[in-house]
């Protein structure tokens, strides 16, 4: 080889590396972590955002709406995620103070392993609660029997409770639903995002309870319907306000949203369990990414690119993966909410 074809290697090398430092140093990452109930979208619209902007990467920790609350307090994370709002004593925590921004709609489902059973479980509210009460043990129990005959020929199979071990947003959903229907299990259990179980066993985030409930015939859980969908497990029609079964779907969790949006607040934290509407699924949730009101110059900007950018193209996303785009009306307001972060 010639010495000017040496040379020539040596300048096209230093000018690659001198490029890629370049392209190294305006990459910025953006820190995540919290919920597993919006995990499977949020992972989907995170790699789908990097293809619109290749300089931002999104890493996010599926850890539960617990864990992110709590490390978004320590700021340790950019960004949290929960599927349950702040309470005012978190929120009385935050300096600079946190915003809500709803993303998404999904659904609470109750999953189970019955592999004789055939047609969807019909349940109440009640039944729900007098299981993981440990007041109905048994799957052929008269009380559910009458709603779902199939049951009658299940012998000597006890029901097997499964629950989160986490802290979790999704928990907290299930138990605000089971409070507003059972007055005993407001009592004695109550809402949190971890509770003191009265029965069963105990599985970290969505995937685990998903993953005890199918390697064990005779258990029952909760968890967020794509986890469900996606372990091909069967889930139940739950009785609503209105007195109809019915089975969690996004058009079911879209109608529990419309159904309480006259009574949505400003910052957006809002129940929408057991909501009015004939068709309204009653363990429907928003989940909201959790971010500082003044977030850092150069991560700011970027990430509240993505925020707009995901109640725009990312909403058609949702209904693929079993969530529900957020109403328009509500995605507007959104908007607007999003313009209050500040950068510094």
């Amino acid at each position: 080889m010639s010495l000017k074809h040496v040379r020539m290697l040596s300048f096209l090398s230093i000018t690659f590396l001198c490029l890629s430092a370049v392209a190294s140093a305006d990459q910025i990452m953006i820190n995540g972590a919290g919920a597993t109930f919006p995990y499977p979208i949020y992972s989907k619209w995170f790699a789908e955002f990097h293809n619109v902007d290749p300089t931002v990467d999104i890493n996010y920790q599926s850890i539960g709406s617990g864990g992110g609350i709590r490390q978004l307090l320590d700021k340790t994370i950019d960004f949290g995620a929960s599927d349950a709002p702040m309470t005012d004593e978190q929120l009385a925590k935050a300096n600079p103070p946190i915003l809500h921004i709803p993303t998404v709609l999904g659904a609470v489902v109750i999953t189970y392993n019955l592999p004789t059973v055939k047609q969807p479980l019909k349940l109440t509210g009640q039944n729900v609660a007098d299981m993981f009460l440990g007041k109905i043990e048994n799957w052929n129990d008269p009380i559910l029997v009458k709603l779902n005959p199939e049951l009658a020929a299940v012998k000597d199979m006890p029901i097997m409770i499964t629950h989160r071990s986490d802290g979790s947003g999704t928990t907290t959903v299930f138990s605000d639903y089971l409070s507003k229907v059972s007055p005993e299990w407001k009592q004695k259990v109550g809402v949190g995002n971890a509770l003191k179980w009265p029965v069963g066993l105990g599985g970290k985030g969505n995937e685990g309870v998903t993953g005890l409930v199918k390697q064990a015939p005779g258990s029952i859980g909760y968890t967020e319907l794509s986890y469900a969908a996606a372990n091909q497990l069967p889930v139940a029609e739950i009785k609503n306000k209105e007195g109809n079964f019915v089975a969690p779907s996004a058009k079911a969790v879209t109608a529990a949203a419309n159904n309480s949006m006259k009574n949505m607040p400003k910052d957006f934290r809002l129940s929408i369990t057991d909501s009015l509407g004939k068709d309204s699924y009653p363990l429907s949730s928003f989940t909201y990414i959790l971010v500082y009101q003044t977030m850092d110059a150069k991560k700011g900007p970027k990430f509240i690119g993505f925020l707009n950018w995901a109640l725009n193209d990312g909403q058609k996303l949702a209904e693929p993966l079993t969530y529900a785009p957020l109403p328009k009306a509500l995605a507007l307001q959104v908007k607007q909410k999003i313009k209050e972060i500040k950068t510094q």
